[in-house]
């Protein structure tokens, strides 16, 4: 067995040291969701966690994790009697971001169920890791439907699998832990609030910490047996730790003056519903139990505070994670001389406890992201084409949903029609590989013709394997949202690419909500670049926008170039995904040696090939010449204005693209 990192010999992030030792006092907490930048030791400190938890008492053959003193009376494999157990180490199982349903919460035998009668069940990840961790990295990653499922069941404490009315229900307790980069997407705010903690992590910019990071690092590698002893002590003493805040924890008081700065927080930040008061009442009296105390202080409802509810607080997609430190000062000071529990203790802020000073104020994501200065790549700059800084982004609004034609096969989204697992049933086929989901009535009409060969002549119905019918579902699919931008001198009038900006960011915020990946192509003076490459972080190309310079000549033909390799590239690397296309333009081409006709032929590859698109228009003023319509004509698309892109100006969009799509394939 591969000897796992110490916990205690991680450098720094003591926020997540914290969040984690948190849940393991109190598992009610809900779990923790680790969010930051790659290579910060996330899944690393997951990982050691799992060596500090105390072990575990559990029925000897029971594949549930039954605890022998109060054995789960629904257990698949009960009923057991209670009486003497065997112990084993509480075990870290993790959650592969390919994984299916039916190995996440177990696979139920329908063949036998309705062949035989047996309810043949094989436990899946939730029943493993049953007193527990779970951990999923890269959370972002998993399906909706497979995260609601692991929401569920960490909710209720239990795993529940129905399938044609065959159902079995098994315990299913344990310390979720999701770790995901947001650069790579976010998870919805009903997904985010689920989890019980948050916290943000980033690399030290401290050399002397960096330094002391690589040196034990090196050392690990090195001898992993003799790093770790090297750190028993350190192990031992903070799993001596746990145990004893453990039987603390029922004994800590939270007063009525703890509760009111609760409530107080929660609603000076506007957190919907009650989680976020209940989660943060549990997590401040865990941090009283991990300091020894066994009052609640105002200092633990801070902690508390920066530890649940940054995820909770009412903010746009776009904005940094965090808490407004200040104001939650104010709100804690405001609230605190209503009750003498409030009082520090003896041992001050923090006494007795060692616990981390709290630093989750919003951290700078982004502030080391290549941002293109004015005038970067020395671009030549044409008469009446002068290069201008970056221009703010229009007040966005709620974007008209565009979708590519057809019925694909991506991934499960929100934007255009597809066959997927989970949605409304159109049809039944014979399965392809395991069954999953049956349709069982047209399973009976293929069963029912062969009754009298099969011996049956009575009530009942004979089912065999080649009667099962699979359900053919369709749902909708996430899909990829290339943008092409025009960013040269026609479109730098300031209020001009205001609203161009503004409507992008409008579309961007509806590809977040639908689940799409997204990329950004600009094209300005003598080229086009890939300002982002196809990715899940709407965010980050809300970023690349704000920041975009203008000016310069037209080189159209190079934008829609450079977006059709592009597209190539990601084909090969997500062929399931259909694109659509965005070009954000007036129409004009004027960079390079024939720009109009050589524009024309760049177009006309999307149309062979068949790619959705929309060309949103934004010429303006009262002479017009309607090159961007002619563009559209040539890519097989549609011609928007960006007024025509507000929701409630737009009827009749998705019928364009299609009914021009279906002209394009007559």
């Amino acid at each position: 067995m591969t000897t796992p990192f110490p916990f205690t010999a991680v450098v720094g992030q003591d926020d997540l040291r914290l969040a984690l030792l948190l849940n393991a006092v109190s598992p009610a907490v809900g779990g923790v969701l680790v969010r930051g930048e790659k290579g910060t030791a996330k899944s690393t400190a997951v990982r050691a966690l799992s060596a500090l938890l105390p072990q575990v008492a559990v029925v000897p053959g029971c594949r549930f994790s039954c605890d022998p003193a109060s054995p789960d009376p629904g257990c698949p494999d009960g009923p057991h009697e209670p009486g003497e157990g065997a112990e084993r180490p509480a075990r870290m199982v993790e959650l592969p971001v390919g994984a299916s349903e039916d190995r996440l919460v177990g696979a139920l035998d329908i063949e036998r169920a309705l062949a035989e009668g047996v309810k043949a069940f094989e436990p899946g990840l939730l029943a493993e890791a049953h007193r527990g961790i779970l951990y999923v990295d890269e959370v972002n990653l998993l399906h909706d439907h497979l995260v609601d499922l692991l929401l569920d069941a960490a909710a209720m404490g239990a795993s529940y699998v129905e399938r044609e009315g065959v159902s079995v229900r098994h315990a299913a307790r344990f310390l979720l832990v999701g770790t995901m980069n947001p650069e790579e997407g976010e998870l919805r705010p009903q997904l985010l609030d689920r989890f019980g903690l948050t916290v943000e992590v980033a690399a030290s910019r401290e050399p002397e910490q960096r330094v002391e990071v690589v040196r034990r690092r090196l050392a690990y590698d090195d001898d992993p047996a003799a790093f770790a002893a090297r750190w028993a002590g350190e192990e031992a003493a903070v799993r001596q730790r746990i145990v004893a805040a453990r039987d603390l924890l029922p004994r800590v008081r939270l007063g009525d003056g703890a509760l009111r700065q609760i409530a107080a927080t929660c609603a000076a930040f506007e957190v919907d519903g009650m989680r976020a008061d209940i989660v943060m009442a549990r997590t401040a009296t865990a941090l009283a139990a991990w300091a020894g105390r066994t009052d609640v202080l105002a200092e633990d409802v801070r902690q508390a505070a920066l530890l649940a509810l940054p995820h909770r607080r009412r903010r746009n997609p776009f904005d940094a994670p965090g808490l407004d430190e200040d104001k939650l000062d104010e709100t804690l000071e405001q609230f605190s001389g209503e009750s003498p529990d409030d009082d520090p203790g003896p041992d001050g802020p923090g006494g007795g406890g060692g616990q981390p000073a709290p630093d989750s104020g919003p951290r700078g994501d982004g502030a080391g992201d290549a941002r293109p200065e004015t005038g970067e790549g020395g671009q030549p700059q044409a008469s009446g084409g002068r290069e201008q800084s970056a221009v703010r982004a229009a007040e966005p609004f709620r974007a008209k949903a565009l979708t590519v034609p057809g019925v694909g096969e991506g991934v499960a989204g929100r934007r255009s029609r597809a066959r997927t697992e989970h949605g409304r049933t159109t049809g039944a086929r014979r399965p392809r590989g395991a069954l999953t989901k049956l349709h069982l009535a047209a399973t009976v009409q293929a069963a029912a013709p062969h009754q009298r060969a099969r011996g049956r002549s009575g009530p009942g119905l004979v089912v065999r394997r080649d009667d099962l019918r699979q359900a053919v579902r369709e749902g909708r699919e996430g899909n990829l949202v290339l943008f092409v931008v025009d960013a040269s001198g026609s479109m730098a009038a300031r209020q001009r690419m205001s609203a161009v900006k503004g409507a992008v960011l409008s579309l961007l915020l509806d590809a977040y909500q639908r689940r799409d990946k997204v990329g950004l192509v600009t094209f300005r003076g003598s080229g086009a670049e890939v300002a982002l490459p196809p990715t899940s972080s709407v965010d980050a190309a809300a970023t690349r926008l704000e920041s975009l310079p203008t000016g310069g000549r037209t080189p159209l033909a190079a934008g829609l170039l450079k977006a059709h390799e592009v597209l190539r590239v990601e084909r090969l690397r997500d062929p399931a995904r259909r694109a659509l296309v965005v070009v954000v333009t007036d129409g004009r081409a004027t960079g390079g040696p024939e720009p109009v006709a050589l524009a024309g032929r760049a177009a006309r590859l999307f149309a062979a090939e068949q790619v959705a698109s929309v060309v949103v228009d934004c010429e303006s003023g009262p002479v017009r010449l309607g090159l961007a319509g002619q563009l559209a004509g040539e890519l097989g698309g549609t011609a928007v204005t960006l007024d025509d892109l507000r929701a409630d100006s737009i009827a009749g969009l998705v019928r364009d693209v299609q009914g021009t799509t279906k002209r394009r394939a007559a």
